[in-house]
């Protein structure tokens, strides 16, 4: 038995370090991966809010323009009939107002509807966004002079 020897299989060189540097690598690209989503996620909620809030500034705008070509109204209310129109008006304060509907905003336009008779006038403000999409908004409200009592 002293001729016996064990044989023994020859050994691999180890490799120490290789796969602990691959499992890294792949985490980091993961990672990075993971960080890329978010970063277009908050590009497209910034867009998202871009595009809310320029629609909400031009909504106003366009409510500050109705109350103020009504408030023009209650102050000419002997020329009433002066202010309606689709595209155009003989009033000179409602001249000056349509200049500055198509001034504050873009592809802007208004049509005014008055009813002699009774009073009751209907403005509407339409304008564009930079999207193409258009939008509109309308109010009414009734001007009428003192009554005798």
């Amino acid at each position: 038995m002293h001729g016996f020897h064990k044989h023994r299989r020859p050994s691999l060189p180890r490799r120490t370090g290789s796969a602990p540097r691959g499992v890294a690598l792949i985490e980091v690209l993961v990672a990075m991966l993971i960080f890329m989503l978010g970063v277009l996620g908050l590009i497209g909620m910034q867009g998202s809010l871009t595009r809310s809030q320029t629609e909400s500034k031009m909504r106003a705008d366009a409510a500050y323009l109705a109350s103020e070509v009504i408030g023009r109204m209650w102050t000419d209310i002997n020329n009433l009939t002066g202010y309606a129109g689709d595209d155009s008006c003989s009033a000179a304060g409602c001249t000056e107002w349509r200049s500055k509907v198509t001034q504050m905003l873009p592809g802007g336009g208004a049509a005014i509807a008055v009813d002699e008779a009774t009073g009751d006038v209907s403005v509407t403000v339409t304008w564009a966004l930079p999207n193409g999409d258009t939008h509109k908004y309308v109010t009414q409200t009734t001007i009428a002079g003192k009554t005798a009592g």
